[in-house]
């Protein structure tokens, strides 16, 4: 009995992660325009969720850019086409994969920068006060210091 609870409950929890959120009556007639528009609703980024493609998604919006991805579609679009229709409809945070541009490189290599940056920073901060501790030890003293010096520890050692 447990076993095939167990079996049952498994089942459940997997097909439960295939499911998808488009509505039958967003079906393209078209099969093949429709593994198109099934296809490129993965590549789009739900804007109210923000981690889900519109095919994953209940989102009213995900739902009106499912459709909108299809009208595309039927009007004679390409996929490419559609891509850039909707990112110049809503910019590049509609695509769950962005493309590399400028801006992208920037906005991922900023912090690798400012890591470096700072590592430099520090590098030389350390490598400065080395130089400094070295230059304020007994090594930096001119020779009258250093006779100075000699004359007060002879002194120091005749009083004790």
């Amino acid at each position: 009995m447990l076993r095939h609870l167990l079996t049952v409950v498994l089942l459940v929890l997997a097909s439960a992660g295939s499911a998808a959120a488009f509505n039958p009556d967003e079906v393209l007639d078209d099969p093949a325009l429709e593994a198109r528009a099934r296809a490129l609703s993965l590549e789009f980024r739900c804007l109210v969720c923000q981690n889900q493609s519109i095919d994953d998604s209940n989102a009213e919006l995900a739902r009106d850019l499912r459709l909108l991805v299809r009208e595309r579609l039927v009007a004679g679009d390409t996929d490419q086409q559609v891509i850039d229709y909707v990112v110049s409809r809503y910019g590049e945070f509609v695509l769950l994969k962005p493309r590399l541009s400028v801006q992208t490189v920037l906005l991922w290599g900023a912090p690798v920068a400012i890591l470096l940056i700072g590592g430099v920073v520090m590098v030389a901060g350390v490598r400065n006060r080395g130089k400094a501790a070295a230059a304020t030890s007994g090594d930096g003293l001119s020779d009258a210091e250093q006779a100075e010096l000699a004359k007060l520890m002879k002194d120091r050692d005749q009083h004790s």
